[in-house]
């Protein structure tokens, strides 16, 4: 799959088949969108090309809302669209000029002579244009003055998976993670580096990788210890992982993500995790001493191993 940041750069891709969207999370809603495109490529040729946008649209439109937070950011998108057979993703800039494009040039400019449509698949709700004028009634008067098919997913196949980013949001945020995964179709996942912390772990027996995650927008979980499955390199280990203040130990009040991996015992500073999100455990909790945390830490690897 290639993965283009400049439109140009399609100019070698013909007879497209095209989706378009933020595919935050590239949940059971979107997987259907794009196994649609699969379908008509497999009967028709042709390239899947999926256009999307960074930032999330939101983040102009409205920029008062400071907090709406990705399920994926666009690294982690463009990984997960790998798995589904898109052949090309564009990732689009948006910005305030771009939003306030009118629907006509948009079809002309983006739909036709940028990304050469041959066949488009949007969802239900699709908008676009300035002010959202554009939608599904604009597309059909212009599809036959371009020469492009269309093709709109139906509200109630959409519908029927009772799926949005906004309720995988809300229950990420609730540490409801076997929702989300139910939603998304797969594991919730986050990618990090790992950075050293105060290694007070590793004299108590429990040594931790602590995660630092670039990208301010990325959805963390709500605070607590979870059971995670660690993915290094390609493999993958089993672990329990904690969201929070460590508020037993620390003082300086900043949520810090740290990953115990279970029978692993290597250096791995500068190294990228991926952490994926089995079942929250419990709630973080502040603890009279060291002994206590070490007996709750016990506790957590029983219950996080049988978890996975």
């Amino acid at each position: 799959m290639s993965v283009f940041y400049n439109i140009s750069e399609l100019s070698q891709v013909t007879n497209s088949i095209v989706t378009i969207g933020t595919f935050d999370g590239v949940h059971l809603g979107h997987q259907k969108i794009i196994k649609r495109l699969v379908e008509l490529k497999q009967k028709q040729g042709g390239e899947i090309v999926l256009f999307t946008f960074d930032p999330h649209p939101r983040k102009i439109l409205f920029p008062e809302q400071k907090d709406l937070k990705l399920i994926t950011t666009t690294e982690e998108k463009c990984d997960i669209l790998k798995q589904f057979g898109v052949d090309h993703v564009l990732v689009y800039p948006f910005t305030t000029e771009f939003s306030k494009m009118q629907a006509q040039d948009y079809i002309s400019n983006i739909i036709v002579k940028g990304l050469k449509t041959k066949t488009l698949v949007i969802g239900y709700d699709h908008r676009f244009g300035s002010n959202r004028e554009g939608s599904i009634d604009t597309l059909k008067q212009f599809a036959p003055i371009y020469h492009f098919d269309l093709e709109e997913i139906p509200a109630q196949e959409i519908n029927q998976l009772n799926v949005s980013s906004t309720r995988i949001r809300k229950a990420i945020e609730d540490g409801d993670i076997q929702t989300a995964n139910d939603f998304l179709g797969y594991t919730f996942f986050i990618t990090g580096e790992v950075i050293k912390g105060k290694q007070l772990g590793r004299t108590i027996g429990y040594p931790t990788a602590n995660i630092f995650i670039d990208n301010a927008d990325k959805l963390i979980p709500k605070i607590g210890v979870y059971a995670v499955n660690v993915v290094l390199k390609g493999v993958t280990y089993k672990g329990m992982l904690n969201v929070g203040t460590n508020p037993t130990t620390d003082f300086d009040n900043k949520i810090k993500i740290e990953v115990n991996i279970f029978y692993f015992d290597a250096d791995i500073y500068g190294e990228t995790l991926k952490v994926e999100f089995v079942k929250w455990i419990r709630n973080e909790e502040k603890f009279a001493n060291l002994d206590e945390l070490k007996q709750a830490l016990a506790n957590d690897k029983i219950a996080c191993t049988h978890a996975l």
